[in-house]
């Protein structure tokens, strides 16, 4: 009977969010809870199970997870060798229970003085568990793929969709591969191409984007007669890490010939259109003022303080420009800020409060003063809407100040889908307008019917005017950090056994 360990450790973090994470920043569960938290949710944990369960023979055994509660600054030293430590032990623990292993991993996790940590815990579960271990991974197109990780990993699957909806068939398809690994069926072989580019924006859209065509090509091999896996990881270029890049992934079985030869050419057409993939931006007073005379619905997108690629969420760049502006059209504005949560708390529900909002992490915003009512309070538990997971925003209020109803929340939460809104009362499509903190949002939570989806130049860490940053780590040249620089693709191959 084939005994499988689970474990998990997710991460996303921007390294120009000046807020470092600490333990308390993650959701911690260990053995049975492992197992319990993720059956009925759409995660790749819950994808994974879900395939393990049809096998009779399989037993699962759960060890250590371990999830942000949302995307963060650097995680503190303290913090990670804690995490690492507990995730660890779950496999010494545990060494000799089980025979084979899958870890759900994101690949754009950096600690203080750990810049690949999903390397590290492979490198580490290696010498643990030793060389012919068979051990599954499954990452995110938005991980920051590394040798280290392939040299480490059996077999290896990562997202085929931008925005994310297929958390669950990615686990799926890890728990498969692993099956038929230890069943002796597959002799798998990575190959990673890195492309020194890094891309943002609409083009990235697997549905719709030019971003799309290379990664159902990647999928194409993964289902042919000598493909295993294969994607595009396009990183996250707001981890400044020494490998940000994007890569080619391909894992083949045996030959590895002709995914080498396939990923070269996608490599290179992807470096032909890097330029194609960067998202226009319109400046901030501008796409204020064609909001403020809009009719219908419209969609303001503040990427620069995505929460769920690393950042704050305590920007108020857009509302101090509704305000400054006079715009007497409705808006729904979500914004991080724990002290003007408090104060809405002690006002209660319609009291009325004078406080200042956004700024409350990151200094490069500065608080603006509202005076509003406290509409609704909460607890900040929620499910998203999503995948339902649980997600903890803690106290939430909802501030009405004139035309622009304000989301507070103590903590930040994703927020590409709609959950932090509908949880507090507050339909996005009832507004005239909504300041959305993600680059790409699933069209049906905000996009569809709107008459203008603006993507605002606003400052923040997790900006699409990456050129702004301030990289200081990745390994330079780096498009679009650099440009006039020639690039050859070079397959690197690893194979285990």
């Amino acid at each position: 009977m084939p005994r499988i360990l689970i474990n998990e450790c997710k991460q996303e973090i921007s390294s120009f969010n000046p807020v470092v994470a600490h333990y308390e920043d993650f959701l911690i569960d260990k053995g049975d809870d492992v197992l319990n938290y993720h059956r009925p949710v759409r995660s790749e944990a819950g994808g994974a199970m879900n395939v393990f369960a049809t096998r009779p023979d399989v037993e699962l055994i759960g060890g250590f997870a371990a999830r942000g509660i949302t995307s963060t600054g650097t995680i503190s030293s303290a913090a990670f060798a804690r995490i690492a430590e507990e995730f660890l032990g779950a496999v010494r623990e545990n060494l000799g229970r089980f025979d084979a292993i899958y870890f759900s991993l994101h690949g754009a996790m950096a600690a203080e003085d750990v810049d690949d940590c999903e390397g590290y815990l492979l490198e580490k579960t290696r010498e643990i568990v030793g060389e012919q271990m068979a051990i599954a991974v499954s990452l995110d197109l938005h991980g920051i793929l590394t040798d280290k990780m392939l040299q480490h990993a059996s077999v290896t699957t990562v997202f085929h969709t931008n925005p994310h909806v297929d958390f669950y068939q990615t686990g799926q398809r890890a728990a498969r591969l692993l099956l038929r690994l230890l069943d002796g069926e597959i002799n798998p072989v990575h190959i990673r191409i890195p492309v020194p580019a890094l891309v943002r924006g609409q083009e990235c859209i697997t549905a719709t984007g030019i971003y799309g065509n290379w990664v159902k090509e990647a999928i194409e091999f993964e289902n042919s007669p000598g493909g295993l896996s294969g994607g595009f990881f396009i990183g996250n270029p707001f981890t400044d890490v020494p490998d940000l890049c994007s890569n080619v992934f391909l894992v083949a079985d045996g030959d590895p010939a002709a995914a080498c030869e396939l990923g070269k050419r996608m490599a290179l057409e992807f470096w032909d259109s890097r330029a194609i993939m960067q998202q226009p931006l319109l400046a901030l007073e501008e796409a204020v003022g064609i909001a403020k005379n809009a009719t219908g619905r419209v969609v303001l997108v503040d990427a620069a303080d995505a929460t769920s690629s690393g950042a704050s969420g305590d920007s108020n760049a857009i509302l101090a420009e509704l305000i400054r502006q006079g715009c007497t059209r409705t808006a729904l504005v979500p914004i991080v800020d724990a002290p003007a949560v408090q104060a809405c708390f002690a006002a209660g529900i319609g009291g009325e409060v004078t406080v200042p909002v956004g700024g409350a992490l990151d200094p490069r915003f500065t608080p603006v003063t509202v005076t509003g009512r406290v509409r609704i309070l909460s607890d900040g538990h929620m499910n998203s809407e999503s995948h339902g997971e649980h997600w903890y925003a803690g106290p939430t209020a909802v501030l009405q100040a004139g035309p622009n109803t304000i989301v507070l929340m103590s903590r930040p939460v994703s927020l590409y889908d709609r959950t932090p809104f509908l949880v507090n009362g507050q339909d996005p499509a009832a507004f005239d307008m909504t300041v959305v903190k993600s680059p790409l949002c699933q069209p049906r939570f905000f996009n569809d019917g709107a008459e203008h989806v603006l993507n605002i130049d606003a400052p923040g860490s997790t900006s699409a005017n990456v050129k702004g940053l301030g990289h200081t780590v990745v390994r330079r040249p780096l498009y679009p950090l650099d440009d006039h620089f020639a690039y050859t693709p070079e397959p690197r191959i690893f194979r285990r056994g």
